[in-house]
């Protein structure tokens, strides 16, 4: 176990940096590489927010808990935009396969991400000095 984490848990995070690199990836470098023209500022930075999250998963697949923030990163931008965006859409009838999408993406964060880790590095343990 590293740190205190068990191997299960470990795999599980390795299972969700996985999904993120293979499908998110998949979804979003061919978009990026074939786009043409010129990109709306807003889903260019949406698609090189995504391009990144895809590659960045990589690395936690060798190092699950070094890239762990990226994970607590996805539950709250997901969040986020699911009580900001997707929760009012379902309410007007105007859901999307995003707000399912990201249901699932931040049940999934829940589960994978190691609170008692959280707790003990995170929010128990000093932090780094200021000089």
């Amino acid at each position: 176990m590293a740190e205190g984490v068990s191997t299960f848990r470990l795999y599980t995070m390795r299972a969700l940096y996985l999904l993120n690199f293979v499908l998110l990836g998949s979804d979003v470098w061919p978009e990026l590489i074939n786009h043409a023209g010129a990109w709306d500022p807003v889903r260019g930075a949406a698609y090189s927010l995504w391009a990144t999250l895809s590659l960045l998963s990589g690395l936690g697949l060798r190092y699950p808990l070094q890239m762990l923030p990226l994970l607590l990163f996805q539950l709250v931008y997901k969040s986020i935009w699911l009580v900001a965006v997707g929760i009012p859409l379902q309410s007007t009838g105007q859901a999307t396969e995003m707000t399912t999408v990201f249901l699932v993406g931040v049940a999934l964060d829940l589960i994978a991400i190691p609170w008692p880790y959280i707790y003990a590095h995170y929010l128990k343990k000093p932090g780094d000095r200021w000089k």
